[in-house]
């Protein structure tokens, strides 16, 4: 396939919130409580929630910066790509890039929602969380139609109204919800148990994706407490293993047999020995261990049930043939530093050099409409949508990668360690 007819969609990049997100969405006791942004005096921004400061406005959105000056440190607006908190800009950025599509994480609320969920009051917690999804949905995403797959945030304090938020966003055309990888690590109770039912079902009635980033337990991969960065940027996607073993072990794909979990941001290389582990697991310890699948091997129950996400991961595509086609997706990751913005389409086609083209067709765009409930063709003609016929519309789009002055990350011990972990979990 030419490089200008690929047609790219991706599921997983991140928005970095405007500071009028609640504007106009809040009244009474919810709007005087209303996360707001402020500028410190050191010409810092940080959002303010509850009399707290939360550093995460800018956390990695390092897009359209020369490499030297990639971090973890959050920024101000002004030091940011517009494209990360500004959609029309952030559509420019997807032109310029051949992006056709784009499903968005949040920042300001967390992975898993816990933003709202450290509101004391549920009663406000519930409005700001409906606020902003509604802001996600109609906003964020409905500036362009056929752009942009909505992602719902959970008010993850109660599964009967995650249940009710998802069927609500389901009715304004959200069918993905980002959730915790490993929610005992925030304190809930684990995939094991029953307490997620009304809300796994909910997403089942509706179609709705369930979202695990990588770090949305909220807990960094740390080897040692002197170990470079270089070592949790290494491990941080495959770390995902855990909630994949957790899924397949735990009983709830068995009880909600339409469901559907997608590891985001997880690559694929790793999978292939992953299920033939559970499986030899299986043949050889259920005797003991009380596994009981039927007709099927673990292995077929995680290609029935998940989807899979990868950036950059030539060896995954080489031993693709072990993992469910239908559920294969490629990621930008804009604007992170693990992004391939603004050359994705130019990667991918390494990446996919020799895949015949209904196969690159899959993974780029077919698999992220079916699975996803996105009809991009809806809104924008097909020829519209290939690399060729974006960039063609993004010509005066600079991505000249900038520098602003911040020297290169420098390691400073144990107290950056420390603070990339409670920045992460935060995230």
């Amino acid at each position: 396939m030419e490089l200008d007819d690929l047609i790219l969609v991706s599921v997983d990049d991140h928005v970095v919130e405007p500071p009028d997100v609640f504007e106009g969405r809040l009244t009474g006791r919810a709007a005087e409580r209303a996360p707001f942004v402020e500028k410190l005096s050191n010409g810092r921004d940080v959002w303010m929630f509850e009399g707290n400061a939360l550093p995460n406005v800018g956390l990695n959105a390092v897009a359209g910066r020369v490499p030297e000056e990639y971090g973890i440190d959050p920024l101000a607006f002004s030091e940011m790509r517009p494209g990360c908190y500004d959609i029309d800009a952030r559509i420019a950025d997807m032109d310029a890039n051949g992006v056709l599509g784009s499903l968005n994480f949040p920042s300001l609320a967390g992975f898993t929602g816990q933003l709202f969920s450290t509101c004391p009051d549920k009663d406000i917690a519930i409005d700001l969380l409906r606020a902003y999804n509604d802001w996600h949905i109609e906003d964020w995403c409905g500036t362009h139609p056929g752009r942009m797959i909505p992602l719902a945030v959970p008010p993850i304090w109660d599964p009967q109204l995650m249940a009710d938020e998802v069927r609500r966003t389901a009715a304004k055309g959200c069918h993905a919800v980002t959730f915790s990888e490993n929610p005992s690590k925030l304190g809930l109770p684990s995939w094991h148990s029953d307490h997620w039912d009304p809300f796994l079902a909910a997403c089942v009635e509706t179609s709705t994706v369930i979202c695990l980033h990588i770090g949305s337990s909220s807990e960094t991969v740390m080897t040692a407490i002197d170990a470079p960065i270089d070592t949790m940027i290494t491990l941080q996607p495959m770390n995902i293993v855990q909630a994949a073993a957790d899924l397949v072990w735990s009983p709830v794909f068995r009880k909600f047999p339409e469901l559907r979990i997608a590891l985001s941001e997880g690559g694929i290389g790793w999978i292939p020995y992953f299920l033939e582990r559970v499986d030899y697991t299986y043949r050889h310890h259920k005797a003991w261990t009380n596994q009981d699948f039927g007709d099927q091997l673990p292995s077929e129950v995680f290609n029935e049930h998940v989807l899979t996400c990868f950036i950059d991961d030539a060896v995954g595509i080489e031993v693709r043939g072990h993992l469910n086609p239908a559920h294969l997706h490629w990621e930008c990751d804009y604007p992170h530093s693990d992004s391939t913005w603004p050359t994705s389409p130019e990667m991918v086609a390494k990446m996919m050099h020799g895949v015949p083209d209904d196969e690159i067709d899959q993974m780029t765009h077919l698999n992220a409409m079916a699975n996803f409930s996105y009809d991009p063709f809806a809104h924008i003609p097909r020829e519209q949508a290939t690399v060729g016929a974006l960039r063609a519309r993004a010509l005066g789009v600079d991505t000249t990668p900038v520098a602003r002055g911040t020297g290169k990350f420098q390691e400073e011990g144990i107290v950056t360690v420390l603070t990339l972990a409670e920045r992460l979990g935060k995230g």
